[in-house]
């Protein structure tokens, strides 16, 4: 009788809303997402490519009129030349095709291979290059870009247009990647090319028009080398050569194209420990420079071939990494003689299981260290005893800020936090001075390198610590720029900075809602933006990703979030003045503003439940806009849904809010069937587009609203102790409170989450009846044993998780026994009468798996209708697209069959045996 009454209504349903498509799994696939959009440096052009049903891309660039330039299908990673006359993209195989020669099991050598392209905005030609393994061009000066061929051709094909396309039969010689490959440098206008055969590694500088590379030759009776390319002149300059086994690391020159490091390592046997050596060359040399080795390293330490390389920016000191010597094995022993056992310690600073998955970090581990390269002096600024290294002024200050965290690792392990010594470090001398101890949160320097600076939670305050005078000063004592609405049993975080003024004179500091300007001298400070009395929170957007500071005498763009009703926009401010006004606002969510280099020109999107974010182009002041792409025009066939703010009091009594999701026929004379989906607050997200897709942990909210659902999605505030109640709190008012409304089904409501909300779940159907159906992705129904896991995919101790964090318990449980009992779900099992589906997958990294088992078998104990989902391999949610499809698939079968009468499958009526795993997946519907 259910069965008919479904297909009855099901019936009625589509005849009633003809015009309109209803989703189904299937059209995920012909949903685009936006891809690699970009601006040209001019703001005149915009390039981005569409990738379908996460397939292929189709790149298409447009002008600043929205008019179609060029597109190209199965093309993505797209890319501007500095100075806006060519674009440079990636061509690849359509993804069927490769599929179908994997299932032919063609080699890998003979798959298809990258080609690239360089689209011509002058002459409006395309040409192509095949066989391109990958392509640098430089990031501040155009003409030229560098590609390695994966193949030698005695012939190149270059198409001036799509039309003329000519067959040319091609001798094609294999390059071995051992000995490098063929580097191209081409010149972009000319199309002139040099080819620099048998390359390993290159790269341009920033800012000068030079490019480094390294070579070894095609035998071994060949050397290697490093050479220098002058582009201006084509001359190219040996400035190293060694034997052919050489192995060459860090190559780096520096902005301006003037200096260059690298590491090389010329020992040709096979000792463990590497005998690696840095060498510095600078414009106008023969040869580079042996700087440091294994004998003038600093005692205990060595050239590291794993530490970063960088150059200041005034090219006076070239940084470095230092190692210390490797833990040797011995060579000797057999496999059957080498002992294979964990030694864990209670006292040691990390726990085992994370050092065991740091390994290779701590293998790879530098300390950095300067070259003063006026006098060639070493200084190390980075020790085995302050670890960690920061500059600032792009290399340029005289001073760096350095840290360690060991002292506090134990304790890191119920805590959760990383607390840290600061010390400050003279680049020229060596000299430190430890300035502050046991802070709880990162602190940074200032751009120019005067303060110390950063948010101390244990105080709840913003410090800035003065270097010249070694003072510091509690910028926000006492006053609330920390999260004003913290509900775990741990120091409350800060809203973050905007960043400093000119010369280190201020600092930007946010509230809750405004932007602060604070003199880091005296603490002295003034409220730039009046967003409190409104509920709006300012935010500044920096639209030059070079930018050194704040100008405050020139105008900032700022975003706007209207706490009140979810509305954001963009705003104006003069900082010379202190006046502002508001350039938009509306009930969408809008992004960070993307503004082309050389113009202003920007491009942004905006969004809705109902409007997906294409990109759009405007000049600062906002006043017209134009749309450029028009990703999902396939919209407007489909039933889609409505999203609005909803409010209802707690149990507790606080006013909340929540979203509710609508489907567009929405008739408020009808009842819908309403799913319940939720993490903690999201009504922020109101104005967020939800496209169809095979989502991998949550309910896709467009797709059950095309199939005629309500989705319910509530926010929940938390009281230290009592995380499960608290939910139950906020959650099931809200429910009731749209029940009186008339139009939800009180009788088919069902509640989906994962995580978090797979726990509250699990959670809530032992204290409620409320609940036709549930899905509890990766719950945690046992907090006791819970408690005493690992999170797998970084080897911590779930301790501090339940301790100060998310579970929110606030302390042990030989603290609080009662309260993990309570919280668990596990003890009340028993009491549930709600039809669960459990995902739980057997690499999950975050929540033991063992935890999913757990309630699984109990439910199974009890005899209580439920059925587990474990997609082999796959971590804390299903990332394999065939994984995300079925568990959708899976989902909504299950929630159509207890909420809206539908058939049952066949995995919920028998299972999947064993035996038919992979093969008979049991989607099929059971027929009368």
């Amino acid at each position: 009788m259910k069965q008919a009454l479904y297909i009855i209504l099901l019936f009625i349903g589509v005849n009633s809303f003809a015009q309109k498509k209803i989703l189904d799994h299937k059209d995920f696939d012909i949903w685009n997402t936006i891809k690699n959009q970009a601006i040209s440096v001019d703001g005149k052009y915009i390039m981005y490519s569409l990738e379908k049903g996460e397939k292929d891309n189709h790149l298409k660039i447009k002008d600043a009129n929205a008019s179609l330039l060029f597109e190209y299908e199965r093309s993505e990673n797209g890319r501007f030349n500095y100075n806006s006359n060519h674009a440079l993209f990636t061509i690849k195989a359509w993804k069927d095709s490769v599929t179908e020669m994997k299932r032919r099991k063609v080699k890998k050598d003979d798959m298809p291979k990258d080609t690239l392209g360089i689209y011509s905005f002058k002459t409006k030609s395309l040409t192509k290059i095949p066989n391109v393994k990958s392509y640098k061009t430089p990031t501040k000066w155009s003409g030229v870009v560098a590609y390695y061929l994966t193949d030698i051709k005695q012939e190149k094909s270059t198409d001036t247009t799509e039309a003329k396309k000519k067959s040319t039969k091609k001798k094609t010689k294999k390059v071995s990647s051992k000995n490098g490959f063929h580097l191209v440098v081409r010149d972009l206008v000319s199309g002139k090319e040099d080819t620099l055969k048998y390359v390993t590694d290159f790269s341009f500088a920033k800012e000068g028009k030079r490019l480094v590379y390294t070579t070894t030759g095609e035998d071994e009776k060949s050397n290697s080398s490093v050479n220098v390319l002058n582009i201006e002149n084509g001359n190219s300059t040996q400035i190293f050569e060694a034997n052919n086994k050489s192995k060459y690391y860090k190559l780096q020159l520096s902005d301006s194209g003037k200096n260059l490091g690298f590491v090389v390592d010329t020992d040709t046997t096979k000792a463990l420990v590497r005998p690696n050596k840095l060498y510095h060359w600078t414009e106008g040399q023969t040869n580079a420079l042996l700087i440091v080795d294994a004998d003038s390293a600093p005692k205990g330490y060595r050239v590291s071939s794993d530490g970063t390389i960088s150059f200041s920016q005034d090219d006076s000191k070239m940084y470095f990494g230092l190692a210390t010597p490797p833990i040797v094995q011995d060579t000797t022993l057999l496999k059957e003689e080498i002992v294979n056992v964990e030694v864990w310690t209670y006292d040691e600073p990390r726990l085992y299981t994370v050092q065991e998955l740091q390994v290779k970090n701590d293998q790879k581990k530098s300390y950095q260290t300067v070259v003063h390269l006026n006098n060639k002096k070493l200084v190390q600024l980075a020790t085995t005893e302050y670890p960690n290294a920061r500059l600032t002024d792009k290399g340029n200050a005289p001073v760096a800020l350095v840290s360690n965290q060991e002292p506090y690792l134990l304790e890191s392990q119920w805590t959760g936090r990383r607390n840290s010594d600061y010390a400050i470090i003279d680049v020229a001398t060596g000299t430190s001075n430890k300035v502050l101890t046991n802070v709880s949160s990162s602190m940074s320097l200032s751009p120019k390198g005067n303060y110390v600076f950063g948010y101390h939670a244990q105080d709840t305050t913003w410090v800035a610590y003065n270097i010249a005078t070694n003072k510091r000063l509690d910028l926000t004592k006492g006053r609330v720029f920390y999260n004003e609405l913290n509900d775990s049993p741990n120091y409350p975080g800060s809203y973050g900075v905007a960043g400093w003024t000119k010369n280190d004179s201020a600092v930007l500091i946010y509230d809750r809602y405004d932007i602060w300007k604070f003199n880091p001298n005296d603490g002295s400070n003034t409220r730039l933006t009046k967003g409190r009395e409104q509920k709006v929170t300012y935010r500044y957007v920096r639209l030059n990703p070079d930018e050194d500071y704040i100008d405050d005498s020139g105008k900032w763009l700022l975003t706007t979030f209207d706490e009140k009703n979810k509305h954001s926009g963009y705003y104006e401010y003069n900082a010379k003045n202190g006046k502002g006004k508001q350039l938009l606002t509306g009930p969408y969510s809008y992004s960070r503003p993307r503004k082309a280099r050389l113009s202003n020109n920007v491009i942004f999107t905006r969004q809705s439940f109902e409007e997906f974010p294409d990109i759009r182009i405007s000049n600062l002041s906002f006043k017209k806009d134009k749309i450029i792409s028009n990703a999902n025009p396939q919209q407007s066939e489909y039933n889609w849904g409505t999203a609005e703010l909803v409010e209802w009091t707690s149990l507790d009594g606080l006013k909340l809010q929540g979203m509710l999701i609508k489907p567009e026929d929405f008739d408020p004379n009808k009842k819908y069937p309403m799913i319940v989906n939720f993490y903690e607050k999201s009504s922020n997200g109101l104005f967020r587009h939800k496209a169809p897709s095979a989502g991998r942990s949550t309910i896709n909210y467009s797709f059950y609203a095309s199939r005629g659902y309500l989705i319910f999605n509530p926010d929940v505030y938390y009281r230290e102790g009592y995380p499960g109640e608290s939910a139950f709190n906020c959650v099931i008012p809200g429910i009731t409170s749209l029940v009186e409304k008339g139009f939800v089904d009180k009788d088919n409501i069902g509640t989906q989450g994962h995580s978090w909300g797979g726990y509250q779940i699990a959670y809530l159907v032992t204290k409620t009846d409320i609940f036709k159906a549930a899905e509890s992705g990766a719950p945690v129904p046992n907090m006791i044993s819970a408690y005493g896991g690992i999170r797998w995919w970084t080897g911590l101790s779930r301790q501090f998780q339940y301790e100060h964090t998310q579970s929110r318990i606030g302390g042990t449980p030989w603290e609080y026994p009662q309260r993990y009992v309570e919280n668990s779900p596990i003890f009340n099992i028993d009491k549930i009468n709600t039809p669960l589906l459990i995902m739980h997958n057997d690499a999950d990294g975050h929540v033991p798996w063992y935890q999913g088992i757990e309630f699984f078998v109990s439910l199974r104990r009890l005899g209580k209708p439920s059925w587990f989902l474990n997609y082999n391999d796959e971590p804390h949610w299903p990332l394999k697209m065939q994984n995300r499809k079925d568990f959708n698939i899976r989902m909504q079968q299950f929630f159509d069959h207890y909420l809206k009468g539908a058939p049952k499958p066949v995995w919920m009526e028998r299972g999947v045996p064993a035996i038919e795993k992979g093969i008979n997946q049991g989607l099929e519907l059971i027929k009368n």
